[in-house]
């Protein structure tokens, strides 16, 4: 029996799953505009209790790598990888553009959703979600002139950008989950996924720069 607890705190709209074998049993939106650190593991308690789990017997945890909010991905990371050290398990990272590529059903999938600033998340992914590219953070309009004609468009909110598109939930715990199954690994090798860089290292120059 493989049983994976999946996290995502990367944007003010987290989520978490429990998964066993495959199949989904339970996923949980939360919103949390002020970060999820102070109420994570109290949700997390609430979900393994309803299901009589003990941390023991979760075979991985997994948790979003982003791109999004980079002390969201932080949190939900830190939580994994220490969920699983203490109980002996797996862990595994998994984008959330890769996540949200799994609701598509065309042969090329280009999921994207609000960075901010301006910018857009997004990548191209095939329909077994495989990468064809790099994700990127860039202005919408370039980067959906970069698309191969007849690529879906995935977000889980298309109406500012004008667009029509297939539109993915907020909660991407479940298919993160379904995700993980088969690349759970060593906790300490979880690595997030930022795209973007962030203030700090936009904002800091070398000394007499």
């Amino acid at each position: 029996m493989t049983r994976i607890v999946a996290i995502d705190t990367t944007s003010e709209f987290g989520s978490l799953a429990l998964a066993e074998d495959g199949r989904i049993l339970e996923e949980v939106l939360l919103h949390s505009p002020d970060g999820f650190a102070h109420v994570l593991f109290q949700q997390l308690e609430r979900l393994r209790k309803r299901h009589g789990w003990q941390w023991e017997q979760v075979t991985g945890f997994a948790a979003a790598a982003g791109p999004g909010s980079f002390t969201g991905v932080r949190v939900g990371l830190a939580a994994a990888k220490g969920l699983a050290e203490a109980s002996g398990a797996l862990a595994a990272a998994v984008s959330n553009l890769q996540a949200m590529a799994s609701f598509g059903s065309s042969p090329l999938r280009a999921p994207f959703f609000d960075a901010r600033r301006g910018e857009i998340y997004g990548a191209l992914y095939n329909d077994h979600l495989e990468p064809l590219g790099a994700e990127v953070v860039t202005k919408f309009s370039a980067w959906r002139a970069s698309l191969p004609a007849g690529a879906e468009l995935l977000t889980p909110d298309p109406a500012p950008f004008g667009v029509e598109a297939t539109v993915t939930p907020r909660a991407l715990a479940g298919a993160i989950a379904l995700l993980a199954f088969d690349r759970l690994e060593d906790p300490a090798k979880l690595d997030a996924n930022y795209v973007r860089r962030s203030d700090a290292e936009l904002h800091w120059r070398e000394p007499g720069a």
